[in-house]
């Protein structure tokens, strides 16, 4: 009796031990892979760490720092609760309001006038058959886009100037007055709107030349089999084939439509013109490092952040509903 229950109690043992066997067997696999795939590809992952680590530091980081925003700061931790309050301050003052609305008007303005162009330059793009002569315009509406904001903020102050700007002299010919053009609250809206799209043009124009690189042919001989000219083939074949892909960057770019580029705006801004192209960021800019605010700033971005978010899940659904395409 005693003996067949000590054999049980063995038995059983052994097979309670077979699990955590076959685990540690697997996690030793597993190790010895890692190993053996960090020896293989080192010098892969060695150029990937600077990568890993800007976007771990700059972007997942202060994800969980962005708690701050319902904190009081203190130099000496721990900081206190404070809630709401800071979202409450803000929405409460004028000025966030103003520096908002700048922003809707200033990224509405971007969208409608700068999001088409990349495309239709991508379109006529197509269109060239010279390859010389496809890849001078490549190379020259590719350059801006290398070019820092400082630079093209100086080429455009330059351009612009009514003294001496080229602008000036040309609307000057025929008998027009010069405009100051970088300190006129109705046209410097304008300036970031065209310099956007100089910078921007030709270098997004790459992914729906890769879009369209990517069609069938097959629907291009089909269509002129049925006798489609040019622009028909663009119309029925080219504009269908990249909707996809005009889906998904209007998406993307509806979550960055609160943004409307610091690096720009700063550049261009001046005292005059300030309270015509102050948006959030630079407001974010200003109230963090230039007054100290810093919990109120990050209330004021995890807002930007948020609204970002919900504008990406509405064009998600009107793109779904109007096109049948969406990010997922």
């Amino acid at each position: 009796m005693d003996t067949s229950a000590e054999q049980r109690a063995k038995d059983l043992g052994a097979s309670g031990n077979v699990p955590k066997i076959a685990r540690d067997q697997h996690a030793g696999l597993l190790a010895g892979k890692l190993v053996l795939g960090l020896r293989k590809w080192w010098p892969y992952y060695v150029m990937m760490a600077p990568g890993i680590i800007f976007f771990l530091v700059l972007h997942y980081y202060p994800i969980w720092e962005a708690k701050i925003a319902f904190e009081q700061l203190r130099i000496i931790p721990p900081n206190i609760w404070v809630g709401l309050k800071h979202f409450q301050t803000l929405l409460a003052s004028p000025i966030f309001y103003q520096v908002l609305l700048n922003t809707l008007i200033i990224s509405g303005m971007k969208l409608i006038f700068v999001f088409p162009v990349p495309i239709m330059v991508a379109l006529m793009l197509n269109e060239v058959r010279g390859g010389s002569l496809r890849k001078f315009i490549q190379s020259a509406i590719y350059l801006p886009h290398f070019l820092s904001w400082v630079v093209i903020a100086g080429i455009f102050i330059a351009a612009l100037s009514p003294s001496d700007g080229a602008v000036n002299q040309i609307t000057g010919f025929f008998g027009m007055a010069p405009v100051s053009y970088m300190t006129d609250s109705g046209s410097i809206r304008w300036v970031l709107v065209f310099s956007e799209i100089w910078r921007s043009a030709g270098w997004d124009s790459l992914l729906y030349l890769a879009a369209i690189i990517a069609i069938d042919q097959q629907l291009y001989d089909a269509a002129e089999m049925d006798g489609a000219n040019r622009w028909q083939k663009i119309l029925h074949v080219t504009i269908p084939g990249i909707t996809p892909t005009i889906a998904t960057i209007f998406i993307l770019n509806a979550g960055m439509f609160l943004s409307a580029d610091l690096n720009q705006v700063i550049n261009f801004q001046n005292d005059v013109v300030r309270s015509q192209i102050d948006i959030v960021d630079t407001y974010v800019y200003r109230i963090g490092l230039q007054t100290g605010e810093y919990s109120l700033a990050t209330a004021a971005g995890l807002f930007k952040a948020v609204m970002g978010m919900i504008l990406i899940l509405m064009a998600h659904l009107v793109s779904k509903r109007l096109t049948g395409k969406g990010v997922w």
